[in-house]
């Protein structure tokens, strides 16, 4: 049994009106936004993975931008390198020009004026820029010019002449994520670019009875070597040779001393981290000292960089020594330039692992688009046709509500 007053119809028809105001401001609503989703409890489930799947596409897009300036990185990279690659060409025939014999010391003098500007270009190259200003082979030291030059005089030559270059950068490398947990390795120091020869480290002190006194830590070309009290040289030889880098150490037969050399054409880069072991063995100078010019006195090294190389075979030019140019000059260009094409070679096959990270991620960034659209996007056609369905129903309540009111609790008393 209701009881009627004058207020239930009045009643009635507001909480209807209020209902039906709400659903069609909520489809004016979404149709705004263009997303059917407004508030959580809309749809949870729903809600739940289109914030998981607009997490991910974010991070997908920003995969393919990385892969994308990566591939600017190795493209702009591999130009330089290909230019060094023509630069050594020349040289290299320069040299087996100059071996033959048949030439004059006047000659020789004239080849190596050539030679010389030969070895600015590749210093040039070697100290290359990019559109941010940031240096190609420093490593990640990217505000410091790579390599330094000193002058000196060289017997033959009236003016001063490049003597000696110098590595300024570092060897630390940049990851960069491609994917979900996957890095792609930028690597660009140029002591490992430019590089001719492998180099190798004769330690001057008898290491025969060396006993770390604490634990200590190395470092041995970028890879850091956990020494413990009481390991001896050879336990020490035998964890540089399993830490994974590109070193191979032995002890000297005669001598007793450690001796380090690269499994490739690259400079070492030695340290101590913690404690002092290879100041101890006499392979570097004290902590303060920093590589790749932090050797010990003593210490012998051989294995040089492709500017060594020039300015060796320069100054033979200039020296007339033709013997030396067909023998120890040919042999390190030879080297050098097979040093480059290896650095070519794996530059240009991160340029191709990039572009397919990119063009994955593209694709993957589209399949993932639709994922979201499928989730949180409105379906218009269906929209327009609720919208105009609500708005039909309250055009029809406020009608009906309006022969409604003007009932009293009079009509009822008939």
């Amino acid at each position: 049994m209701h009881r009627i007053s004058s207020q239930m119809n009045n009643n009635n028809t507001q909480s209807s009106l209020r209902l039906q105001e709400m659903r069609l401001n909520r489809a004016n609503n979404q149709i705004g936004s263009q997303h059917k989703i407004q508030q959580l409890r809309d749809d949870p489930l729903a809600a739940g993975h289109l914030v998981r799947y607009q997490s991910y596409l974010s991070r997908v897009n920003q995969f393919e931008k990385n892969a994308l300036t990566l591939s600017d990185e190795f493209s702009f990279r591999e130009g330089y390198m290909t230019d060094s690659l023509d630069i050594m060409q020349r040289v290299r025939e320069l040299a087996v020009t100059g071996a033959n014999g048949i030439y004059t010391r006047e000659d020789l003098s004239n080849m190596a004026t050539e030679v010389d500007e030969l070895l600015k270009a590749l210093i040039q190259n070697a100290n290359a820029v990019n559109a941010d200003g940031n240096s190609v082979f420093a490593g990640t030291n990217t505000k410091a010019t790579a390599f330094d030059i000193e002058l000196g005089n060289v017997e033959g030559s009236g003016i001063p002449l490049i003597q000696n270059v110098r590595y300024n950068g570092n060897i630390d490398v940049n990851r960069v994520e491609i994917d979900e947990a996957k890095y792609l390795v930028n690597d660009n120091a140029g002591n490992k670019t430019f590089w001719a020869e492998n180099q190798q480290i004769f330690g001057a002190r008898d290491a025969s009875a060396w006993q770390a006194s604490a634990d200590n830590i190395i470092s041995v070309d970028g890879v850091q070597i956990q020494i413990k009290q009481g390991d001896n040289i050879h336990a020490l030889v035998s964890k540089i040779n399993d830490s994974g880098a590109a070193v191979r150490a032995s002890v000297d037969p005669v001598r007793g001393s450690l001796n380090l050399a690269t499994t490739d054409a690259r400079q070492l880069w030695i340290q101590d981290v913690q404690g002092s072991s290879l100041n101890e063995l006499g392979i570097v100078k004290d902590s303060s000292q920093k590589p790749p010019y932090n050797l010990g006195d003593g210490v012998r090294v051989s294995g040089g960089s492709m500017f060594d190389t020039v300015i060796a075979f320069r100054n033979a030019l200039l020296a007339g020594d033709q013997e030396s140019i067909g023998g120890r000059v040919l042999g390190a260009l030879d080297k050098g330039i097979d040093s480059l094409v290896t650095r070519l070679a794996k530059s240009g096959a991160e340029y191709e692992r990039a572009q397919l990270n990119a063009a994955r991620s593209s694709k993957l960034a589209l399949d993932v688009t639709h994922m979201v659209s499928r989730e949180g996007d409105l379906d218009f056609t269906k929209a327009i046709t609720d919208l105009k369905m609500l708005d039909y129903t309250n055009q029809a309540t406020l009608s009906q509500a309006g022969k409604m009111y003007s009932s009293t609790l009079l009509n009822y008393m008939r």
